[in-house]
């Protein structure tokens, strides 16, 4: 409905090559992914040799130097693997643990890091959330002292998608303990390391295909070649890559609803109650049609905010809303989707099930909707 115009012939054409990636090599594997916990690693590698995981990074570092547009085909076609366990994997590898070090990082960092990690020959991990500090970023407490050449690092992590085989971890830790949010730095950290540890692997209500994780550092002594941009400025970092992790995570959950409310209507024109067809019950097909324009109105508010990235300029605000509004519609369609379906809507067997579960994130993960609500009126001055 008039976003043509935002895609061009490559566009379209990539999108049909990742849409037909997805739908034949990652979705027959979904439902045996998610009962076994996890998806191959091969899929990175896989990810990578196509060049789906580079799409907006130069071409120097292995990427392919496009627009953001090409992010916003890539997020849009994520749902079509059919877990959201394997979109959320790869969209930390290609847009939460990867742009701080295309942003910030040296050469060095950028050739040890970011290109295997945009081939998919090394998988990243963005680590911020600890056991009592997640939104609140200034109130973590793994702790870098520093020693000469190197800084020894101790504390936890928790929440960490990937963290049961990252390769390396995008962390922030405190350097100056005393000084806010300006005593926060971002590391690359090799998890190789001796004093690191996964103390746990996480069971979670969706995103059941990835793997998430509990992390411990015991006295992890890295060199300070490691430090990503300046020290203490880590927070900035943080909060510059939010703007994409969460944008990212807006346009992922509006497709994935899309992709639910199209199947689900679906199902209702096929299946009969009291004689008739459940979307031609009045109620039900009200409901549809208020589900449907209210993805119509999030879909003009997430292109308006991927046109002001793609331009360049700041769209804190609009990227807030985006995530908040984007959030609780979705979460608002699949209930309503799964009431359609009646009793067969809690049964595994229907992908709607799936569905309710993995959608339940969308409020919470990289920022709650009242965190959400929190920014948007502290930019509107309230």
């Amino acid at each position: 409905m008039g976003y043509e115009k935002y895609f061009r012939e490559e566009h379209n054409i990539f999108r049909a090559q990742l849409r037909s990636f997805l739908e034949k090599e990652l979705a027959p594997h979904a439902d045996e992914w998610e009962e076994a916990g996890l998806f191959p690693r091969e899929v990175f590698k896989k990810m990578g040799d196509l060049g789906f995981l580079g799409l907006r990074y130069p071409e120097e570092w292995g990427g392919t130097g496009g627009d953001y547009w090409y992010s916003v085909v890539y997020n849009e076609e994520l749902p079509r693997c059919q877990s959201a366990g394997v979109a959320m994997s790869l969209m930390v590898q290609s847009d939460m643990c990867t742009p701080a070090i295309a942003a910030h990082g040296t050469p060095e960092q950028k050739e040890e890091f970011l290109r295997p990690a945009l081939k998919g020959d090394k998988i990243g991990a963005i680590c911020v959330t600890e056991p009592g500090a997640g939104s609140d970023v200034k109130a973590i407490r793994t702790r870098a002292v520093k020693d000469g050449d190197y800084y020894i690092i101790n504390g936890s992590k928790t929440f960490i998608t990937n963290g049961t085989r990252a390769d390396w971890l995008t962390m922030a830790v405190k350097t100056n303990p005393d000084a806010g949010y300006g005593g926060i730095s971002l590391f690359l950290f090799p998890t190789t390391t001796p004093g690191f540890s996964v103390t746990r692997k996480l069971n979670k209500l969706g995103h059941r295909s990835s793997d998430t994780a509990e992390l411990a550092f015991e006295d992890c002594k890295i060199h300070k070649r490691y430090l990503l941009g300046e020290e203490n400025k880590g927070f900035y970092y943080v909060m510059e890559g939010f703007q994409f992790e969460r944008l990212a995570g807006a346009i992922c959950a509006l497709s994935g609803a899309q992709l639910v409310l199209a199947e689900t209507i679906n199902y209702a024109k096929q299946r009969e109650v009291f004689g008739k067809p459940v979307s031609r019950w009045q109620a039900n097909a009200h409901m549809i049609a208020n589900l449907a324009t209210e993805l119509e109105a999030a879909k003009a508010l997430v292109y308006h905010c991927c046109e002001m990235v793609n331009a360049g300029e700041n769209a804190l605000k609009e990227v807030s809303m985006c995530k908040l509004f984007v959030g609780e519609l979705a979460c608002k369609l699949t209930d309503r989707c799964l009431q359609l379906y009646g009793g067969y809507g809690f049964m595994e067997e229907y992908h709607i099930a799936r569905a309710y579960r993995d959608t339940r994130l969308v409020t919470i993960g990289g920022g709650t909707s009242e965190v959400m609500r929190d920014i948007i009126s502290k930019l509107m001055n309230l």
